[in-house]
């Protein structure tokens, strides 16, 4: 088993006033060599925005953009004719293809929204936008891993066109557990969104992270009040 270890403290940390932004991979004006991509994984930004403020109206193209707020509600307007609110609670699911136009502002007027966005490389170019938007209230699953989004229509959760899994832990109470890979040759990016965890040698507390590959499974100590996102993508696309 191979791995990377980054802290929370060596992301990159903006602060536009009405956002303020960390980065696990390079992103705007923040650039670390090192750090552009983990296999398909392209973006992992934990934003917080402030009290009715957002992002305008910008656009995407080919890219897989996932959307998880973690405290507060989010709302969303784009060049498909959606108009909707992400809910804490929710995870939404956009394949830019090519290519939208969409906008995000938090949905309070007296508190900031958290919330997590990754952005995944495709593995078709060029195909027709799609969005999608589901509550993971209803997939959840105490003290193990349930999966929230995968690349089968089939499958539980949302999906993308990536071979790649992406799984929350939510975890009340000290537990062993493991997870087995989505497929061969693909890695783990695992992310403490709160509490911590031992994986291996390495302990990680809240917001940081561990890239894990060269393994078939993946075994976790998970401490009390924890809650770990899985991100599980190919590492050569």
């Amino acid at each position: 088993m191979k791995t990377v270890y980054h802290s929370a403290a060596t992301r990159g940390h903006q602060d536009h006033g009405w956002l303020k932004a960390n980065h696990s991979f390079s992103f705007a004006n923040w650039h670390n060599p090192e750090r552009v991509h983990f296999g398909a994984l392209r973006v992992l930004n934990d934003d917080y925005i402030a009290a009715g403020t957002g992002f305008g109206t910008h656009p995407h193209d080919n890219m897989e953009i996932i959307t998880i707020p973690l405290v507060g509600d989010l709302t969303h307007q784009d060049s498909m004719g959606h108009s909707a609110v992400i809910c804490e609670g929710d995870i939404q699911v956009i394949s830019a293809g090519t290519g939208i136009y969409h906008s995000e502002q938090n949905k309070r007027q007296d508190s900031q929204v958290e919330l997590l966005q990754l952005w995944l490389f495709p593995n078709e170019q060029n195909v027709s936008p799609r969005y999608d938007q589901i509550s993971i209230r209803d997939l959840k699953k105490e003290n193990t891993f349930y999966q929230i989004l995968s690349p089968n229509k089939e499958d539980e959760g949302s999906w993308i066109y990536q071979d790649a899994w992406m799984c929350l832990g939510d975890f009340t109470q000290e537990t062993k557990t493991s997870y087995l890979l989505g497929k061969p040759n693909n890695g783990v990016y695992i992310f403490v969104i709160e509490g911590s965890a031992q994986i291996g040698g390495q302990t990680l507390s809240k917001k940081d992270a561990l890239g894990v590959w060269d393994t078939p499974t993946i075994d976790f100590n998970v401490d009390k009040d924890s809650r770990i996102l899985l991100i599980d993508v190919p590492l050569k696309f």
